[in-house]
């Protein structure tokens, strides 16, 4: 039993880790689009673009409705980025120890 919810919380925390890099990525091309770096006619760059926003879009969206942009920076990425790490540096972990001294 130990073996599988290790290997739950293994998923789970890689899963959260994608995350943060999908925000990453994505705040990186949203920059180098902004400043006609890299722009969204090319197929490749539009694909990627959409596709990392899809995944993100969602969890931005609610944090966007409470944290309105300050002067034009949108604060909402780094306020997930805390929350996601949070999970995976306190969250889980204590919530690992527990179950396990359950089990």
């Amino acid at each position: 039993m130990a073996a599988i919810l290790g290997f739950v919380f293994f998923i789970i925390n890689s899963l959260l880790g994608l995350l943060i890099l999908a925000l990453i990525i994505t705040a990186v091309m949203s920059w180098l689009v902004a400043f006609d770096v890299i722009n969204l006619r090319n197929n490749v760059v539009r694909q990627i673009y959409y596709a990392l926003e899809r995944i993100t879009e969602p969890l931005l969206a609610p944090i966007r409705r409470f944290v309105p942009p300050l002067g034009g920076v949108d604060l909402s990425f780094i306020i997930l980025f805390l929350i996601v790490q949070g999970v995976r540096g306190y969250l889980l972990p204590g919530l690992y120890t527990a179950l396990m001294g359950l089990a």
